[in-house]
């Protein structure tokens, strides 16, 4: 066992829940890589575990979903990465060993693939959870080349990497945006930029009049976004969703991207696309461990045009 510096969560609360604690990490087993990690990304679902913790296993919890770093060791079977790689990673906050804010991590092979070359690590880490909770829901949504898509959210980290592999799958995109970010969703490849809020649902569909295709809800309007969608349309929703499988003739997509951590493809092809510039990784503001309950006020107060990231 190695002895490692990791954000921890003391109880369910806010903030000032949010500490630094030392932690023992074991030795990587068969098809595991263990990560000395420089950076992981402060998400939303930071807060849900801060807020409400997991059931069954005792604090202190450490979150986190994706870190990038270098391989400091791995195990039998393991032939993608070697000691000494820059290399990312996807993980399961809510296992017992905990998530990527901490110094060193033990995760399965299957959720590591190197960095994007020249890319630093706290923009890497920015990418994996992110990169796959994107094509999960696209994947999710099964549109074809020529459909249109809106985006809900469309400044954020998360929407900017949907629009961008959306327009590279060959769909029409529209994205929500306040005035001063139409400029920066216009670049990350929407078709149209439509007004955020109230005015939402009619511009889309003075646009689309029988409705969008689809929606990828990442600004979580959920039931509220409905009356821009066809009749037989879908719409992705991440977190949680507290209805049926269908609603009022729209299908609901969950995203559910801890099914998905270990799709090594997908994590390579967010790899590839970050490598021609397709997703553009961006970080809104760099922590020490100790400063981790400020990046997730931070987080909390809105408006980020990335990730916060907690430095190690």
């Amino acid at each position: 066992m190695t002895k490692a510096r990791a954000v921890g969560i003391a109880r369910p609360g806010g903030p000032e829940v949010v500490g630094v604690i030392e932690r023992e990490v074991r030795e990587p087993g068969r098809g595991e890589v263990r990560l000395e990690v420089r950076a992981a990304a402060v998400n939303p679902t930071d807060i849900g575990l801060r807020e409400r913790g997991v059931d069954g296993l005792p604090p202190p919890w450490v979150p986190g979903m994706d870190a990038a770093g270098v391989v400091e060791s791995v195990g039998a079977g393991v032939e993608h990465v070697a000691a000494g790689d820059e290399a990312m990673a996807a993980v399961a906050p809510r296992r017992a060993e905990g998530g990527a804010q901490a110094e060193l991590v033990v995760v399965p092979a299957t959720s590591v693939v190197p960095v994007p070359d020249g890319m630093t690590a706290e923009r890497a880490a920015t990418l994996p959870m992110n990169g796959l909770t994107a094509l999960h829901g696209l994947e999710l949504l099964g549109l074809v080349e020529g459909q249109t898509l809106a985006v809900t959210g469309g400044a954020g980290l998360l929407a900017s990497y949907v629009i961008a592999i959306a327009k590279e799958r060959g769909l029409r995109v529209l994205a929500d945006a306040s005035p001063h970010d139409k400029t920066l969703v216009r670049s990350f490849g929407a078709d149209l930029v439509v007004p955020r809020g109230d005015a939402l649902v009619a511009a889309i569909r003075s646009d689309a009049p029988e409705g969008v295709d689809a929606v990828f809800d990442t600004a979580l309007l959920r039931r509220g976004v409905f009356p821009a969608i066809r009749e037989g349309g879908a719409i992705a929703v991440v977190r949680t969703w507290d209805g049926a499988d269908v609603e009022q003739g729209i299908r609901i997509a969950k995203v559910q991207v801890w099914t998905v951590l270990e799709r090594t493809d997908w994590l390579w092809e967010a790899r590839e696309l970050a490598i021609r510039g397709v997703l553009v990784p961006r970080v809104a503001g760099s922590y020490a461990p100790e400063a981790a309950a400020d990046a997730q006020r931070r987080m909390e107060a809105g408006g980020l045009r990335g990730r916060a990231v907690i430095v190690f």
